[in-house]
This record gives C-alpha cells, structure tokens and sequence, in this order.
C-alpha cells in the first residue's frame, strides 16, 4: 500500500523549491498524486539541471489565472563556465567549442553593460517557444536551425563573483528571458564562448523561495516510476 504523503497540499497556489535533477512535470505529476487533483499547473518551468522557485496552481481557479502568474517578474541567481559553448548553451548540451581566452575583470564588466535595461534576445534553438506552431526544440533535436525574430526583453544583471572560468551573476529579469542565451551571448562578447552550468530560481513575482517546501518532500512518500 502507498503511504500518504507527509505533506499537506490542498488546492491553490504551492510554492515549491525543486531540486536539481528533476523535471518541472514531474512536479505536476507527483502533486496530482498527493492531492488528488488532476488540474494543476505552474507560472514557468525550470529545466532539470535548475534548482528553485516553482510556482504550482492547484486546481481550476488558480491554472485558469496561469497566464497572469507567468507574465511576472523573476529573479535568478546562475553561474556562467567561460571557454566552452555548448549546443543548448547550458550543461546539458554537446559541447561544440572551446577557447583558452581568459577575459579580464574589466573586460566582463563592460560587457554586462549590454545585458541592463530594455534589449533584444534571440530565443535559443533549444527553447519551448513555438516557430509557425512547431516547438523550436522539435526542430533543433533533428538538427534543423531556422531563423528567430529577437524578443523584446528587461534584463538586470549584477555581477556577483568572477573567478575564471567561473562567472556568478544575479538577474532580475521579465516574461520570455532566457538566462542560458544571456550566457551563450555574453562569451560571444567576450571572444570567448560561455554556457550556463547552474540556475536557481529566488522569485516569480511576490512569491520567494524563502516561503517554498523542499521539493524533494513531494517524492520521499511515492513509489518510484
């Protein structure tokens, strides 16, 4: 017999710190399980390499304003590896090309300047977004590259920590930006390629992950797929 969950969940909003690892779905999936509820969703993915902030809508009231909960601000903390690209521009991706240029202190800070403010970013080959109704990563698993209109985008990005080939930023930053194209496109700057190889995720909107359940809770109680 499955044991009940430790966790008590009832419909509304859930906030959970998702842990490395593990896929956005898979969070829906076990939170159906605990509440019984089929209708839940969430105010934005993170991939699986990606650690924090989810926000679940649990039950019809909440999924119905999903779109609403998405259009809000987030902030991220990430950690940028220079002198590698990679195909996805984050850790999960093939690496397709490596540079021994060092970038000084100065150098990185003068190039985060075109990363503050309103920009233009072209959406990643590897995204969710869809191109005349096909998912852009449906076409970049076949290979296939097509051209992407740049998206209008307000980023904020504060410079942490450099120790090469490390780069430790914040960002604070409105609906549709991708933080592993703000990697890929600032090594592109520095002459010397860069892929994002860690992304937690602090807040969507006026939900912080202070406030969020450690989501490994939501698997410790369900039997493994």
């Amino acid at each position: 017999m499955t044991k009940k969950s430790t966790v008590n969940i009832s419909e509304g909003i859930c906030l959970v710190d998702k842990p490395r690892g593990k896929t956005s779905f898979s969070l829906v999936s076990a939170l159906r399980r605990i509440t019984g509820i089929r209708k839940i969703g969430h105010a934005g993915t993170l991939d699986p390499f990606a650690t924090g902030l989810m926000v679940m809508l649990i039950g019809s009231a909440h999924t119905k304003l999903s779109n609403l909960y998405i259009s809000q601000e987030k902030e991220y903390t990430c950690t940028l590896r220079l002198g590698i690209t990679t195909d996805t521009y984050d850790c999960e991706g093939k690496m397709v090309n490596v540079s021994d240029k060092v970038p000084s202190l100065e150098e990185l800070e003068n190039a985060l300047r075109s990363f503050q403010g309103t920009i233009l970013q072209t959406p990643p080959m590897f995204s969710a977004k869809k191109v005349q109704g096909q998912k852009l990563y449906h076409l970049a698993r076949r290979g296939i590259e097509i051209e992407r209109k740049p998206v209008v985008v307000t980023v904020k990005t504060t410079l942490l920590s450099y120790n090469y080939p490390f780069v430790e930023l914040s960002v604070v930053c409105s609906k549709g930006t991708y933080v592993r194209s703000i990697a890929h496109d600032l090594g592109e700057m520095l002459g010397c390629g860069a892929h994002l190889s860690d992304l937690r995720r602090l807040r969507s909107g006026k939900y912080d992950v202070s406030a969020a359940i450690d989501g490994k809770l939501l698997y410790e109680d369900l039997p493994q797929p």
